[in-house]
């Protein structure tokens, strides 16, 4: 189980000292959500904060661009230090040519899906994929709650991904509302990475990564 910190639920006043904090907590990766204020009404981050955290980690940095035309952005930000880039379905009319030249930057392609987008849109590349990303949350803002019926989205995908050659298969990610009190569950229905904003940044970055890898990696409660 990956555990990836969410920066956009950080102090951004004391941003290095916040994803210093994420990585001595055993975080695996630091998630950076790029928002352009169009695809959502959010606007957040661009290429000079993936090069501030690339200074002070070494752990790989997954960019999701939340944003219109997100082919534009990609030499900028692969430049910029970022070693995933996950962009939205919704905003990506040629997802696979997109996919393809993300593989050709030599990053982990991911692709996003909306809560009400359905994984039928993902047909036509699951294996040209490196990362699928369930969103479990409306995209824009931290600190929402979790969307319950994406366990059950999350179920689809795995068994979708499961039947895929071993080497083709994607990270499976699920984002938004994720906390310790739900990692289990969302474990259990099949996510790989676990992206947490408030969930880690909402008190002591450490205490919160090993108590939501904790409760991750609780085996199953065996049934009557």
């Amino acid at each position: 189980m990956l555990v990836a910190p969410s920066i956009l639920a950080a102090d951004l006043g004391h941003l290095a000292e916040a994803v210093s904090a994420a990585e001595e907590g055993g975080a695996d990766w630091i998630h950076v959500d790029v928002m352009d204020g169009q695809f959502v009404p959010n606007l957040t981050f661009g290429a000079d904060v993936i090069r501030a955290v690339r200074r002070v980690t070494s752990l790989p940095i997954d960019a999701h661009l939340m944003v219109v035309r997100p082919e534009q952005y990609f030499d900028e930000y692969v430049d910029a230090g970022a070693t995933g880039v996950t962009i939205h379905v919704e905003a990506a009319p040629h997802l696979h040519r997109q996919l393809q030249r993300l593989g050709e930057l030599g990053v982990v392609a991911g692709v996003a899906l909306n809560p009400g987008t359905s994984l039928a849109a993902l047909d036509a590349v699951w294996e040209a994929a490196g990362l699928v990303l369930v969103m479990s949350v409306n995209p824009g803002w931290a600190g929402q709650a979790f969307l319950p019926g994406s366990l059950e989205r999350l179920r689809s995908a795995r068994a979708r991904i499961d039947e895929l050659p071993v080497d083709s298969r994607p990270y499976l990610q699920v984002d938004g509302g994720i906390t310790a009190a739900n990692a289990a569950a969302v474990a259990r229905a099949g996510a790989d990475v676990l992206v947490s904003g408030s969930g880690v940044y909402g008190g002591d970055p450490r205490s919160r990564i090993e108590a939501i890898r904790s409760a991750a990696e609780e085996p199953e409660p065996s049934r009557p």
